[in-house]
């Protein structure tokens, strides 16, 4: 028997719990996977407190690396015994093993581990798309990221740094900032205890900044617009504070500024742009470029005590689920 994390019911870290569970054999374009190494998102509590609604109960997790143990009809692209990681639906990445759409799965360079694919597949790829994708970045642009010390935020100061930005990152505590500088961020901002649309104004002699990646949301949106320049783009792409309300009328008050909500999803839903960014990724971390930081390990047993330390706001870098 496998086993897995599932609610069955929305609500606090309590309402998850390990079950015993049957597998079976992989269908037509599918595969079955034995996992190695889960990743942990603070996404993934939107699907236990019901933000994203799912029915139930229902597994959880969309991220994990391990190998494929047996391959369905008509599939092509992996075969059995291969290194692979994911991200992306079906729930249940939380489990020993699981059966997966074979499209899902992207192939696992030799040099990188399953715990470093599990920390950094859905981080990787999200920092891949934001700077590779979102926006015409150039040398010498200054960026303003949200939660810098986050799992996110330390893969974008690393890969800002090798395209040539400043990264102005906000933090909650010194040890955070300290970590941010550690990884490429070149000014940090205690938020705290800051304001932060006019430190971005002090760092950049006024002017603002072109672009705003902000994973926190309702907390964070007034300050994103007042540091961005006129016709500058706020990406919203996380809340962990709750959904921002957005007022067009701001927008044209800050200078005609441009908001998008983008997903991961729609980034990678092409394979070819998906295995480009993910070659991007890979390349850079195999060369030591891009450094993962794992900060917190837990058995899969520990699913309410790790999602507990996502919502604390304690956690820095990527968390996994070692199996």
């Amino acid at each position: 028997m496998a086993h897995a994390i599932r609610f069955h019911e929305t609500g606090g870290p309590d309402v998850l719990r390990q079950e015993s569970v049957t597998v079976g054999d992989p269908g037509p374009g599918e595969v079955r996977v034995r996992h190695e190494a889960v990743g942990l998102n603070f996404a993934d509590t939107y699907f236990r407190t019901g933000l994203y609604p799912a029915p139930l109960p229902a597994g959880l997790g969309v991220e994990a690396a391990g190998v494929v143990e047996a391959v369905g009809g008509g599939v092509t692209h992996v075969t059995e015994g291969d290194r692979v990681t994911y991200t992306g639906s079906p729930l249940g990445a939380y489990s020993t093993e699981r059966i997966m759409p074979a499209d899902s799965l992207i192939r696992l360079p030799d040099g990188i581990d399953y715990e470093t694919a599990a920390a950094m597949t859905m981080r990787g790829l999200t920092a891949a798309y934001l700077l590779r994708r979102i926006h015409p970045l150039k040398p010498g642009d200054t960026i303003l990221l949200h939660a810098a010390a986050g799992g996110v935020g330390l893969i974008v100061s690393q890969w800002a740094k090798l395209l040539g930005l400043t990264v102005i990152g906000t933090v909650s505590t010194e040890e955070k900032a300290e970590l941010a500088r550690a990884h490429g961020c070149d000014h940090t901002i205690l938020y705290r205890r800051e304001d932060v649309a006019e430190r971005v104004r002090e760092l950049t002699d006024g002017v603002g900044v072109p672009l705003v990646l902000d994973s926190i949301g309702k907390d964070t949106v007034a300050a994103s617009m007042a540091a961005l320049r006129p016709r500058g783009l706020l990406v919203c792409f996380g809340t962990a504070s709750g959904v921002p309300p957005l007022d067009a009328m701001q927008l044209a008050i800050h200078g005609s500024l441009f908001v998008t909500r983008p997903a991961l999803a729609d980034y990678i839903a092409d394979p070819a742009e998906r295995d480009a960014l993910a070659g991007e990724l890979f390349g850079h971390v195999a060369a030591g470029r891009i450094r993962i930081r794992i900060n917190q390990r837990y058995a899969l047993g520990d699913a309410v005590a790790a999602h507990r330390a996502l919502e604390s706001g304690r956690t820095t870098g990527s968390s996994v689920l070692i199996l």
